[in-house]
């Protein structure tokens, strides 16, 4: 495959938040740089302001006006807007959720005019983003929206574990109206399709997490496991898919089972990240699969708490750069090996 420097769109976030801190932390060393070039879509004054909060002496970047102009092995930063900003570090205000919508706005459009390559975000406060007049529970519905995708599919990555939910940022209360056959075949389904085309896994092993407690403990405890999601499994099986389960969610994570898979479709948002967290967190990223595009994100929040106090750890981001990178290769990989195959030809019989 042909060595290409990728573009690297990165969001940042609620500028109240640690997104600027993380992301100078994770390109503070250009020695990251061998294949991509980083470029920051927000503002030069926010990233300064940021980076004196902290007393950084490694971190440089150069303001550049769009994404052309951005060289390899620099930063660059596009400016998004012009006006002063007042930066409350801590604070959830419709300000940081204002201008981290504006920061993402001008980072998808370039996405779509194949400026950049991949987008990485850094965390959003959902409140303040909405208030701002974002109308979208997250990134994940909201590039899907823009991809004009039905769905997109959560995804949680940390080395070989990958956690896959049906449903993502629904009330606890509302998730079993919306397991369903077809949602969970859907969800089966996009998974698969993610690890052999994203991750290069040629026969993926998916493991399914049941609904209720003990799997439903055939019926006893929830009927939707028998209803919907075993009879899901058996369509996707039927498919010559390595699907199995329902599994017992309490105790999965925790077992010697969770290494025998590559992947793994939890039912809600707290089932599948609280055993993920466990693991990984600090560590795992957030990647939409089921689009067009690459987006990953760091595994945490806006972490108002510790904004511009110098502890946060910029590990996950550089995780959800690396990660951007790695899917973006394996498309184009897929791309290349999949191109002009050949035609089945017809032989002819010649007798002697």
């Amino acid at each position: 495959m042909e060595k290409h420097n990728i573009r690297v769109g990165i969001t940042m976030g609620d500028i109240n938040g640690i997104g600027p801190e993380i992301i100078i932390k994770a390109l503070a060393d250009t020695r990251y740089f061998s294949d991509f070039t980083p470029i920051i879509y927000g503002s030069a004054k926010v990233m300064s302001f940021h980076k004196k909060a902290i007393d950084d002496q490694y971190f440089n970047f150069q303001s550049v006006k769009n994404a052309d102009e951005a060289k390899p092995k620099k930063v660059s930063v596009i400016n998004c807007w012009n006006e002063e900003v007042q930066i409350t570090l801590g604070e959830s205000n419709t300000i940081g959720g204002e201008y981290a919508f504006k920061s993402l706005e001008a980072a998808t459009k370039d996405l779509a005019a194949n400026k950049i390559d991949v987008l990485v975000t850094a965390p959003i406060n959902k409140k303040s983003i909405q208030d701002a007049g974002f109308k979208f529970p997250g990134h994940t519905e909201y590039l899907a929206d823009l991809a004009n995708v039905k769905e997109a599919l959560m995804l949680m990555v940390y080395d070989n574990l990958r956690v896959a939910l049906v449903t993502a940022h629904e009330p606890l209360k509302d998730v079993a109206a919306k397991i369903s056959k077809e949602s969970v075949t859907h969800k089966i389904n996009q998974l698969h399709q993610s690890l052999t085309k994203d991750f290069g896994i040629r026969r993926p092993k998916i493991a399914v997490l049941g609904l209720n407690p003990h799997a439903g403990e055939r019926g006893n405890m929830g009927d939707e496991e028998i209803n919907h999601i075993i009879p899901a499994i058996g369509e996707c099986k039927s498919k010559e898919m390595l699907v199995y389960g329902p599994y017992a969610a309490d105790s999965f994570f925790g077992s010697e089972n969770l290494k025998n898979f590559d992947g793994i479709v939890a039912m809600y948002h707290d089932q599948g990240l609280t055993g993920f967290k466990s693991i990984a967190f600090g560590n795992g990223v957030n990647y939409t699969a089921g689009l067009p595009i690459v987006r990953t994100s760091p595994d945490h929040g806006t972490a108002m708490d510790i904004a511009g106090k110098n502890i946060a750890k910029e590990n996950s981001f550089r995780n959800a750069i690396f990660l951007a990178l790695d899917v973006y290769k394996n498309r184009m990989l897929e791309k290349e090996i999949t191109a002009n195959p050949l035609k089945v030809q017809k032989s002819e019989l010649k007798n002697d």
